[in-house]
């Protein structure tokens, strides 16, 4: 098992009591990663367009493919979403179910011919809204590590007060939502029909919340049970902005090579608002109840419920995509796009956060990451498939901890109106300890997601 884990500790150096919400390590790579989204044919291909362009969502990529496009259009998409996570926590397996609807993607790109005698026949603007990362997912563990954390009871009135050291067993639930969404204004322009160039202003608006609830069943050595929940709850909204640039170069009717780079994105605000601070020793909303007392612990008694709030800073990393593609003359296409992502780069600031940035640079690692797409045209039909392979950013990650997936899809040309769809599975496994400061082994999670995706194209 890996070493590193994604582990719950927000403020961990600070706090002794249990912690089991995500702390600022495991956000700031959160907050870093990047689904695969875009319109279906983009999804269908793995998102490989580095190189080919000609798709709205290719902005994200390299911008430098706006000028592909021949006409002016405008694209939506819908994306439904099933992911199973399986927990496995002291040999104990749970399996959560969830699906999810959303617009995925709107967006637009007017192209212009040049109106002068100039070697830049054609300009091209695009504007793309996406959903860059979902959180949206849930999960449950159960099991007996035999360890109790909880172990007395605050109102024990005895002389000498029951100690429940005995566990029974743990429960835990956890639900993450929200998601960061990004609008892209790009630029693209091409000189004497052979280099395509391209510069992209990206604006992004994050919001996430996480509840997380853990609960302990223990006993002492006459048999008196101690029932122990512990409520944990973090909201986060902030914003933030990058750039990318890039250009494609056409070799010849039949080869085309690209390269782009994304800067880092600075969230420049990031407001958080959480339940985890002391109230009366426990470091969250905190209920405990014993078989022998008829009294119920509650520390939000009297609707006492503390919070704090904390402003900082985010930088993620910046990316470097380089990109190839074969052209089969009107019959289908290849292509392969390289991508290299410095997570090394990960910083936070406001506020003291050394050991978090110690932890990326020491920790984490640059990652190599793969798309792979085809298509083939069939007259007005289209059939697409691709792969994609994105490493773990943690130096000691498992090989099953990178994330692998295909996808498969096609589309039908009316002429002035497209359809598009696909379907994509991607799976990994990660773990989550929801302990921090005891010897107690994480759930290991096995994360599959399955998602369809329609879109309509409508020529303008």
């Amino acid at each position: 098992m890996k070493k590193l884990y994604i582990i719950a500790i927000l403020f961990a150096v600070t706090f002794t009591s249990n912690s089991q919400s995500l702390g600022y390590q495991d956000l700031g790579v959160l907050f870093s990663q990047n689904d695969n989204v875009g319109t279906a044919r983009f999804a269908s291909m793995s998102g490989a367009f580095g190189a080919l362009g000609g798709d709205v969502s290719s902005i994200n990529i390299n911008p430098a493919g706006l000028s592909v496009f021949n006409n002016s259009l405008f694209t939506g998409t819908f994306n439904s979403r099933n992911t199973d996570i399986n927990s496995n926590y002291y040999g104990n397996t749970i399996l959560t179910q969830d699906q999810f609807i959303n617009l995925s993607q709107a967006g637009a790109v007017l192209v212009f011919d040049s109106a002068y005698k100039s070697d830049w026949t054609k300009f091209a603007i695009g504007f793309n809204y996406r959903v860059t990362k979902d959180f949206t997912d849930s999960f449950q563990a159960q099991g007996n590590s035999g360890v109790a954390t909880f172990t007395s009871f605050p109102l024990d009135e005895n002389t000498t007060p029951n100690v429940y050291d005995i566990a029974d067993e743990q429960r835990f639930s956890n639900s993450i939502n929200g998601e960061i969404s990004e609008l892209n204004i790009g630029f693209s322009s091409v000189h004497l029909n052979k280099i395509h160039v391209g510069l992209a202003l990206n604006f992004y608006d994050l919001n996430f919340s996480q509840q997380s609830q853990l609960t302990e069943f223990n006993s002492d050595a006459n048999s008196n049970e101690l029932d122990a929940n512990l409520y944990q709850e973090i909201f986060t909204i902030g914003s933030g902005f990058s750039m990318n640039a890039g250009f494609i170069y056409k070799a010849n009717k039949s080869f085309r090579v690209g390269l782009a780079y994304q800067t880092p994105t600075w969230f420049t605000e990031v407001l958080e608002e959480s339940n985890i601070v002391n109230n009366d020793g426990y470091y969250g909303d905190t209920e405990i109840v014993v078989s022998d007392n008829t009294n119920i612990y509650d520390n939000t008694s009297g609707g006492y419920y503390p919070s704090q709030s904390l402003i900082y800073r985010l930088k993620t990393p910046s990316k470097l995509t380089a990109s190839a593609a074969l052209i089969f003359g009107k019959n289908g296409l290849l292509s392969f796009d390289y991508s290299n992502k410095g997570y090394k780069n990960i910083k936070l600031s406001g506020d003291d956060f050394s050991t978090e940035n110690n932890f990326f640079q020491n920790e984490l690692r640059n990652t190599h990451n793969f798309n792979v797409g085809t298509e083939w045209r069939f007259d007005r039909l289209s059939l697409r498939a691709g792969y994609l392979y994105e490493q773990s950013p943690d130096k000691l990650a498992l090989d099953t901890d990178n994330l692998q997936g295909y996808s498969v899809g096609g589309g039908y040309n009316f002429g002035n109106f497209k359809i598009d769809f696909s379907y994509s599975d991607n799976n990994k496994t990660t773990a989550y300890n929801f302990y921090s400061g005891y010897n107690v082994d994480p759930s290991n999670l096995t994360i599959n997601n399955r998602v369809f995706t329609a879109s309509a194209t409508i020529n303008l």
